[in-house]
């Protein structure tokens, strides 16, 4: 536990100053942290990086992270959409499992575009999200957190029910309700000194969701890792894991705070 509070500090104390400056220097960083989530994710499969699969992977990931600030100018000049860049690499991909004779297969390029999908939509939507402002980061990611730390230790209290036993075996639902609970007294306080929703009802509401959503993204990273039989993604922080460890939920909660349309 001292392990894990002591790099959560030093994360902290790393990261916060890109998340308060923002801009320029807030997109370089999140184009680092993604691209070591990529790695992460592409060793489960046994594609390493600084291949010409991953990178291709990783040249997809750079597209779709693209802000709308700078893909506007860039694909104008190119005269191609960004979605057409992507897929222009994913015929690539195609092209070279034929290239290495089926050494790579389509099911290689299948996981190298749902890791490009899974990684760079949830952190382009974190560079989205701070460029609209930096209370609704702070909400997204206290959400996180205070669902997380509510779900731990209300778990740990009173739970008895396991909730998916099969993907994380210490997930109790007694947990699970718990983190929601947890997460709209959060919602309520913060909302009170920097309101972000036009009434408590809808604060209520997608603050709920992004609750479960988020604690469903955590279950997809266990059962990611429990499929390639892995622990963590990583080691890059100690006591916690890798970098798709940390960001799981939130990979999740950005975009659908989009979607809901509570950010934009």
């Amino acid at each position: 536990m001292k392990q894990r509070i002591l790099t959560a500090i030093v994360a902290l104390i790393l990261f916060v100053p890109f998340v308060v400056i923002g801009g320029l220097p807030f997109t370089i960083a999140i184009y680092a942290i993604a691209t070591i989530g990529l790695y992460e994710l592409l060793r489960m499969r046994d594609i390493q990086l600084f291949s010409v699969v991953g990178l291709l992977t990783w040249a997809a990931l750079v597209v779709l992270l693209m802000p709308i600030a700078w893909s506007d100018a860039v694909f104008e000049i190119l005269g191609y959409t960004k979605i057409e860049m992507a897929f222009a690499i994913v015929l690539i991909l195609l092209i070279y499992t034929v290239v290495v004779k089926n050494r790579y297969t389509f099911d290689h390029v299948a996981f190298s575009v749902m890791g490009a999908l899974y990684v760079g939509i949830g952190f382009y939507y974190f560079i989205e999200t701070r460029m609209y402002g930096i209370e609704y980061v702070v909400y997204a990611l206290m959400v996180i957190w205070t669902t997380d730390s509510g779900a731990y230790f209300i778990g740990r209290k009173i739970g008895k029910r396991k909730l998916w036993p099969e993907i994380s075996p210490n997930k109790t639902v007694e947990g699970f309700i718990g983190g929601i609970l947890s997460a709209v007294v959060f919602a309520f306080i913060f909302q009170y000194f920097y309101p972000i929703a036009s009434t408590y009802l809808i604060l209520i509401a997608v603050t709920v969701v992004a609750s479960i959503v988020g604690q469903l993204g955590d279950l997809v990273e266990s059962a990611l890792k429990r499929h390639y039989d892995v622990k963590d993604s990583g080691q890059l922080l100690p006591g916690h894991g890798g970098i798709l460890d940390r960001f799981d939920s939130l990979l999740f909660v950005l975009p659908l705070l989009h979607f809901l349309h509570f950010v934009g």
